[in-house]
């Protein structure tokens, strides 16, 4: 007789939960720290032409070296570090995850943050540790180190701001932390562009950092591509683990092209800047609403009732992330993208009527 998932499955893969994308069409969609713009119109075009060019009949060149080389260039990677390409970010935690994946090793991260470090480290059979963040969700350095000095982690993920708090973490809290750790230290910097802060050119300075990022975030998360920048022998390992050709020709296609015109997601990630201000003043105005520093396109907001505030944004046609009950120190608390300007004041008017 077939044997039932409960007696296959490792008990600690049961004990998970799927990671939950909700259903958001017709919704304003606040949920996913998106680029709320699409390519103006005459980019559309010329993508559509190159799209419809690409050879689809063949596997993509399985590196993306040119891709790679556009990437080096365009995002001021320093002279003697390689890159390594993904389907997203998630794609490269799983490889770097896996390459380190001895038996007892210990990944760690600041916490809360993107659940896809510790999900990784369960998948793997790594030790998950994590470190809790002050109240403010400012980073706890002294906390961190000594917890490095007890666990010795293998992996260690920071992310720079970080998700979904938004907080930047100051930098030399950052770099101490990468002088104390012997193993690899994986600074995500998926939001980059928006806090305009960044360790990639100090990858020469870390023999042990790696920097990754995604460009979903600049306004291209529907082609899936992640990207990281490390020394030659580190990417050498971890692309032992990369699947067969993980990075398509259409996604490779797109990139080529839109990358090509860097500056046109650029200047809408200038306007975001600056819709967050708007968001950040409105949210603070509310009654009982806290809103934490955000260097992101998103920020972390603690109401009387998220329950409650989240139902009523959802019933009104404004999606946020609910975050209450995910980890001790988010109670209460909802996650809200910045959108357009138009997508901004229906939140505000409706957050005001709920609360």
């Amino acid at each position: 007789m077939p044997l039932t998932p409960e007696q296959l499955v490792r008990p600690e893969i049961l004990a998970l939960k799927a990671y939950h994308v909700s259903d958001a069409e017709g919704m304003v969609k606040l949920d996913a720290m998106e680029n709320p713009y699409r390519l103006p119109a005459e980019l559309r075009e010329g993508l559509a032409a190159a799209l419809a060019a690409a050879e689809i009949n063949r596997y993509p060149e399985p590196t993306g070296r040119r891709l790679r080389e556009l990437l080096a260039r365009t995002m001021d990677v320093p002279a003697g570090m390689d890159l390594l390409l993904g389907n997203g970010s998630d794609d490269l935690i799983q490889m770097v995850t896996f390459t380190l994946a001895r038996p007892g090793a210990t990944v760690m991260y600041v916490e809360p943050t993107f659940v896809m470090y510790r999900m990784n480290a369960i998948f793997s059979g790594m030790k998950a540790v994590g470190v809790p963040s002050r109240e403010d969700f400012s980073l706890d350095r002294e906390a961190f180190i000594t917890a490095v000095r007890e666990h010795k982690p293998a992996l260690v993920f920071i992310a720079y701001p970080n998700n979904p708090t938004g907080v930047l973490f100051d930098a030399e809290d950052v770099a101490a932390i990468i002088r104390a750790t012997d193993g690899v230290v994986v600074l995500d910097e998926a939001y980059h562009v928006f806090a305009q802060k960044s360790f990639m050119s100090r990858l020469p300075e870390f023999p042990n950092l790696v920097v990754m990022r995604t460009v979903s975030k600049l306004g291209l998360a529907g082609i899936r591509l992640g990207y990281l920048a490390a020394r030659p022998e580190w990417v050498a390992e971890f692309n032992k683990v990369r699947q067969a050709y993980n990075v398509s020709v259409l996604t490779q296609t797109a990139a080529m092209y839109v990358l090509g015109k860097l500056d046109v997601l650029e200047a809408q990630a200038e306007i975001i800047r600056g819709e967050r201000r708007t968001v950040r003043e409105g949210l603070a105005a509310l009654p009982g609403v806290t809103v934490y520093p955000s260097a992101a396109n998103f920020f972390l907001t603690r109401v009387p009732d998220a329950n409650r505030a989240f139902e009523g944004l959802k019933s009104r046609g404004v999606l946020v992330r609910n975050f209450h009950g995910a980890h001790p120190l988010m109670q209460n608390c909802l996650r809200i993208t910045v959108g357009t300007p138009e997508e901004n004041r229906k939140l505000l008017s409706v957050l005001r009527d709920v609360l």
